[in-house]
């Protein structure tokens, strides 16, 4: 399985080699450092925004090659809309870039393209660039792309119990009925169905916040902080917070013999 050499404490290399048994199905990441990356060489905001993009394309290429199910990625959150304009526009014309010129390489490793989040809240173009790489990758079947964009969990959660209340009160549903399969299956990730639930979720620029991401189905995954910026990020950090995940023990509540 694929294996990498990382200098340990000692400055020794030392080879890590992943159990092809124990692969997260599910990696979600906040992408998290761009700005600051930037900042530290002495760049505009945005510079680091579009370094971390070439980053999205390098790990998804890892992240499908390790047999990863789904990758979902934390690209815009509902509170980015606060950041000053000159920022979210660029932000918002990123999906545009992105798509237009990786598209092909993602049908080419097989990598379906989902989009979670306020998506009629984006600009007509951004819009239209996402629907079109749902459209052009749609016969693939391997690894999911899911970016999470004008997403927020606190929204996502309110929407799901609007919608709940609803079917109460067109009495389609008791409320002794509701539970917790009823509210995953009115959220965002119900489409990702036996993998809507993140087993790992990475965080890059060693920051140790959820940040309203993905509340309701991370209740049980495992957190990977790294100290990097994610247009640092690369594919044996990947592999790095992989093999962590793979020397947890996932308890859900429970007791492990």
């Amino acid at each position: 399985m694929f294996s990498w050499l990382n200098n340990n404490q000692s400055g020794e290399p030392e080879k890590i080699e992943l159990d092809p048994n124990n692969i997260p199905a599910h990696v979600a990441i906040i992408m998290d450092g761009n700005g600051r990356w930037a900042q530290k060489r002495h760049l505009p905001r945005v510079a680091g925004h579009k370094q971390g993009m070439e980053t999205v394309k390098t790990i998804t290429k890892a992240a499908s090659d390790l047999g990863i199910k789904v990758l979902t990625l934390y690209a815009f959150s509902t509170e980015n809309w606060k950041r000053p304009t000159d920022e979210v526009n660029y932000l918002m014309k990123l999906p545009v870039d992105f798509f237009d010129t990786f598209v092909p390489e993602l049908i080419s490793n097989n990598v379906r393209v989902n989009v979670m989040g306020y998506t009629d809240q984006l600009p007509k173009k951004t819009q239209k660039a996402v629907a079109d790489a749902i459209e052009d990758t749609k016969d693939c079947d391997g690894m999911v792309l899911n970016f999470a964009l004008n997403y927020g969990s606190r929204a996502e959660i309110t929407t799901a119990v609007q919608e709940i209340a609803q079917s109460v009160q067109q009495g389609q549903l008791k409320p002794e009925d509701i539970s917790a399969d009823t509210i995953s299956s009115h959220l965002m990730t119900a489409p990702l169905g036996q993998y809507q639930d993140p087993d790992v979720v990475i965080r890059t620029s060693g920051e140790e916040r959820i940040s309203n991401f993905l509340l309701w189905q991370i209740a049980y995954s495992e957190f990977v902080f790294m100290a990097p910026h994610w247009p640092e990020f690369t594919a044996e950090l990947l592999t790095e917070a992989v093999y962590e995940y793979q020397h947890r023990k996932r308890r859900f509540g429970g007791l492990t013999k």
